[in-house]
């Protein structure tokens, strides 16, 4: 069955909510019940762009209710000092998710993500598509990429999950991931969003505003 696609829904507020853990944003989310299909969910892990706020527009765009996360997770990093550095800019990323038409913005610490610990996650049986291209550079990166999302799903529970075409090679781990789960979740890749040098826009060029 189709679902028509609509701006906005009932309860709709213009100022946007700040959960932090796995009770908070349920609470919000459980309110929206048969309207659940018209979430949309774009994970990030900070340091928010233009890219990112593309992708806020195009959820915006087509669903009525939008929600972002931002968790920088580190079952994803094989050095520890990379995951040490990564940039962070919290009160910048809450201004520009605010002023883009965020509705609801996820922001959970370790402990919510992983309760138990990060020592026995699954594994996903990823086969070839996790040791070409950026995963031969990066052993274990696409393991977590999917644990991370996965346990992102699994709260946030949307009908649409928005990722940037630029790591298309995510996209495709994040889509075998779905497959997988048998999770009711339409994966929507938006276009990359480049530098006027032609580059694509990175959180990695970006420096920690403290």
């Amino acid at each position: 069955m189709k679902i028509r696609c609509i701006r906005r829904l009932p309860n709709y507020s213009s100022i946007m909510i700040i959960a932090k853990n796995e009770g908070s944003i349920r609470r919000v989310l459980d309110k929206w019940g048969p309207f659940s299909s018209q979430i949309a969910f774009v994970p990030t892990m900070g340091a928010l762009h233009a890219g990112h706020i593309e992708l806020i527009k195009a959820a915006r765009s087509r669903a009525g209710l939008v929600v972002a996360s931002i968790f920088v997770n580190p079952t994803q990093f094989n050095d520890p000092s990379d995951f040490a550095k990564y940039p962070k800019s919290i009160e910048q990323d809450i201004n520009m998710l605010e002023a883009a038409g965020t509705d609801l913005l996820f922001l959970p610490d370790t402990g919510v993500i992983y309760p138990a610990g990060t020592g026995h996650l699954p594994h996903y049986p990823l086969g070839r598509l996790e040791t070409v291209f950026e995963g031969a550079h990066r052993p274990g990166h696409f393991q977590g990429v999917c644990q991370v999302v996965h346990r992102l799903l699994e709260i946030v529970q949307p009908g649409q999950l928005f990722m940037g075409q630029k790591d298309y090679q995510q996209c495709m781990v994040v889509a075998n991931l779905l497959e997988q789960t048998n999770l009711p979740v339409q994966l929507q890749i938006v276009p990359t969003i480049r530098e006027t040098s032609g580059l694509a826009m990175s959180s990695r060029d970006r420096k920690s505003v403290v």
